[in-house]
């Protein structure tokens, strides 16, 4: 249960997957509030190989080796990955899904599920290509259709637009970073997939992962196609006379 006390120093988003056979795995996700990183609830002494910065290394990643010997993506996917490493991606779960404002409940296929989970868990880590997703991670939204998806990207970077210009900072109002900024992640999500391939195991964690990486290639085709006029219609309002 997650309780509203909860959100003062910590963001809680407790995850249960309650698969046929009537197994049950409960993740409970800890997010500090200020910095928006996942809270390590045990310090490992040993990590996997595969969690190495230097093994499949993004070509566009800035860390330093010797500050980051471990990837932080990677880090935060060590429990999710070990334990479903031996599902197959269509075996239909139910998903549990709670926050200290709501309770999600939702029958899919286990990749669905773990897209959501997995796509929280890349961006809450010091990985400095996928943290300009952090304040969606801070309004997270399971489940999300690729037009909601959309709309909450594009707002949070056209309020991000807003900051800068508030800051004395030259604000990007046609997007044209934020198609960057996807295409950097999509690097990143195709990196980790030969990161999750050299794990032996079945392709539930790799499906997640391609879920999220078309839902990036989404957002990308539809700026740069101008789909994003179409939601102009929504704010026909704002151009009524007064």
């Amino acid at each position: 249960m997650v309780n509203a006390s909860d959100s003062d120093e910590q963001i809680v988003y407790n995850y249960k997957f309650v698969l046929n056979n009537r197994v049950e795995k409960e993740f409970r996700v800890l997010l500090d509030a200020k910095t928006l990183n996942l809270v390590q609830r045990e310090n490992r002494k040993v990590y996997p190989e595969w969690a190495k910065l230097a093994f499949f290394k993004c070509p566009n990643c800035s860390l330093d080796e010797n500050q980051y010997r471990f990837c932080p993506v990677a880090i935060n996917m060590i429990e999710i990955l070990g334990f479903f490493s031996g599902f197959k991606s269509h075996n239909e779960v139910e998903v549990i899904i709670e926050s200290a404002a709501r309770k999600y409940i939702k029958h899919v296929a286990l990749q669905k599920g773990l897209s959501s989970l997995i796509g929280i868990c890349m961006v809450a880590n010091d990985c400095s290509i996928m943290a300009k997703m952090k304040p969606m991670v801070r309004y997270h939204l399971p489940f999300a259709t690729q037009e909601e998806t959309k709309y909450r990207v594009i707002s949070m970077y056209l309020l991000a637009q807003y900051f800068l210009c508030k800051h004395g900072k030259k604000p990007d109002w046609e997007l044209k970073e934020l198609v960057k900024i996807y295409n950097d992640i999509q690097i990143v999500n195709k990196n980790f997939c030969k990161r999750f391939s050299a794990i032996q195991g079945k392709d539930a964690n790799i499906n997640a992962l391609v879920l999220l990486d078309c839902f990036a290639d989404f957002v990308v085709v539809s700026i740069n196609e101008g789909i994003m006029e179409d939601m102009q219609l929504l704010f026909n309002t704002y151009f009524e006379p007064e």
